[in-house]
């Protein structure tokens, strides 16, 4: 069988699972950051009224207009309307009760946005911290699962309560076992990470989304340092550990089907984009592996050049540079 997992690679995961190492340098861990989530479900949960609801979005403005997109409405009616129905719909309540008891104490999430906006801070002297607020969506009836911009960071806590749920997100089940608890964090900062990824205006192939998207994966790694890559990237340890022990055979592929410079995006899609497997590789490669064997190049180029800074590798748009500096290429286990 092509796609085979040994002893060797059962021990990879185990080892591999927690980071060693991870703690900050000084010169980072002190940089002032504070990070306190708001739990914008409760007041607005607590709301008995369309007025309280106007009272609502007028305390929380920042949520308001970019979260909810208030100004998007012709009146406030429209709004008010949908977000009243929301509050009052009985069937909402045992989602929002799960959703309250489950994140009733998120430490774990503020220390996580701490850390990473340590290393951003440290990085980029000029960002900001943004708002960290949460929120019960209906699962889309009102809001997202994530949003991230300059100022203002969301979550959707309905989406993420895991599979104890009462109800859960309406995808795929290979999309679904990433709406976890634990993959909240690494993924609004793999979405944080398009502000920083810088992209080329040239033509674009496989090899170049490829790294692209390997840049965005290696930002997460730099700011989350303790954080195990089947969350960075939303595999299984199991995935992680096949192709880590399999990535010879991965990189063959690419290599002998000539793929890397290929510009067709239907092609570039197997690939890259949202699938359940790579069959073209094996029924069992997860995928979007050509985004993780982008991520494989990228740190290979920063193991190689050391004198490169984050900042400096994600302003970096010459994908050839970065390939061909990585020197990447993995031996192909017999």
């Amino acid at each position: 069988m092509y796609y085979r997992l040994s002893i060797l690679a059962i021990l990879f995961c185990c080892l591999g699972c927690q980071k060693k190492g991870c703690s900050l340098p000084n010169e980072i861990a002190k940089i002032p950051v504070d990070v306190e989530i708001e739990r914008l479900e409760k007041p607005f949960f607590a709301a008995t009224s369309k007025a309280d609801i106007a009272d609502f979005l007028e305390a929380h403005p920042v949520f308001a207009e970019k979260y909810l997109q208030q100004n998007q409405y012709p009146s406030d009616s429209l709004l008010l309307n949908p977000l009243y129905e929301l509050t009052t719909n009985p069937a909402l309540d045992t989602l929002k009760t799960q959703a309250v008891q489950t994140f009733a104490d998120m430490s774990r999430e503020e220390q996580e946005l701490e850390t990473a906006f340590k290393v951003i801070k440290y990085n980029y002297p000029n960002s900001y911290v943004p708002q960290v607020k949460t929120f019960v969506t209906g699962l889309g009836s009102m809001g997202s699962d994530l949003f991230v911009s300059d100022s203002l960071l969301v979550f959707g806590l309905d989406y993420f309560i895991g599979p104890k749920a009462r109800y859960r997100p309406q995808v795929y089940d290979y999309i679904l076992r990433r709406y976890e608890r634990e993959d909240m964090v690494p993924a609004a900062l793999l979405l944080l990470s398009n502000r920083f990824n810088k992209t080329g205006d040239q033509d674009r192939n496989l090899l170049s989304e490829m790294i692209s998207a390997g840049k965005a994966y290696y930002f997460v790694q730099s700011v989350m340092p303790c954080v195990p890559d089947s969350l960075i990237i939303g595999y299984s340890g199991q995935q992680i550990a096949d192709i880590n022990y399999n990535e010879g055979r991965i990189w063959a592929h690419f290599i002998e089907k000539s793929l890397l410079y290929e510009k067709s995006p239907f092609l570039m899609n197997k690939y890259i984009g949202e699938r359940p497997n790579t069959p073209e590789i094996d029924p069992k490669a997860p995928g979007r592996i050509g985004a993780w064997v982008g991520w494989q190049i990228v740190r290979k180029y920063m193991e190689r050049n050391p004198e490169v800074t984050l900042p400096q590798l994600m302003a970096e748009t010459d994908y050839q540079k970065i390939f061909s500096e990585s020197k990447y290429k993995p031996e192909r286990r017999r």
